[in-house]
């Protein structure tokens, strides 16, 4: 259980954190390509993670039927969490359901044309990571309790995801004026809620074999959602070529191959 918690913690805090870092202390400003890139091939991974490791584990446990249900109450939660983010940050100047760029979609024009208001903004910005940050915490519980190295996979996977989110959250934060290692702070704490994520993956997964399925599918449904709903389109976005698409089957063809390592 110990393990599982650290797990979380290293794909919330560490990884999130280190991406902040990166963006703080390494660069002045991640590149779009790279970015892109490193989103692209994480989405791939989660992708192949999701289809061949937590669906093809929770159908084992349960049903086909109960999978899907899991899968499309994921999708559903994590929907409605990005309506409420939207609401909440939704300004007159600003469409919600579009955004140009990866720093765009963390309200960057929202913080460099009103320093005064940095900290609402970036009480905003903690909010959004935050919260997707517990359905990958419930999976890597979950996941952890029945197969410790299905938890394991998924910790690694879900690391790779959240260092690039964390490296494009720090950025406009910086360019508004915070200072670095008080980026780098507040992106550690907004990582952490993957640990409750893993608490509740764990206190699901202990309850029986149909709780622990029907949690795989829903945090692989949130997962999905994540990938096709934002990595994709954004990474299209900041590219505006084929790059995206061809980085994120390779990352597939890597998930496949450790989930049956």
């Amino acid at each position: 259980m110990i393990q599982i918690i650290l797990f979380s913690a290293a794909a919330g805090i560490f990884a999130t954190g280190f991406g902040a870092f990166i963006s703080a202390i390494l660069l002045k400003r991640p590149s779009e390509n790279m970015s892109c890139w490193m989103l692209s091939f994480a989405a791939g991974v989660m992708i192949g993670v999701v289809c061949f490791g937590l669906v093809l584990e929770s159908i084992e446990l349960a049903s086909v039927t109960i999978t899907v249900y899991g899968l499309i109450i994921g999708v559903i939660i994590i929907m409605l969490l990005n309506k409420v983010v939207d609401r909440i940050t939704h300004t007159k100047e600003d469409d919600p359901k579009i955004h140009h760029t990866y720093a765009e979609r963390y309200h960057e024009k929202q913080v460099i044309q009103n320093p005064s208001k940095m900290l609402r903004a970036g009480v905003l910005i903690l909010i959004a990571l935050a919260l997707h940050n517990i359905p990958e915490g419930i999976a890597i519980g979950a996941g952890g309790i029945y197969d410790f190295e299905l938890g394991a996979l998924l910790t690694i996977v879900i690391a790779m995801h959240n260092i690039p989110e964390g490296m494009a959250i720090a950025a406009p934060l910086l360019a508004g004026g915070v200072s670095k290692w008080k980026v780098i702070l507040l992106t550690v704490i907004s990582g952490s809620t993957t640990i409750l994520g893993g608490l509740l993956g764990i206190l699901i997964g202990n309850i029986s074999n149909f709780a622990v399925a029907l949690s795989l599918s829903v945090a692989g449904g949130a997962m999905l959602y994540v990938v096709f709903g934002e990595i994709i389109p954004q990474s299209i976005v900041m590219t505006k070529n084929r790059t995206a698409t061809i980085v994120t089957l390779f990352g597939i063809i890597v998930g496949l191959i450790v989930t049956q390592i």
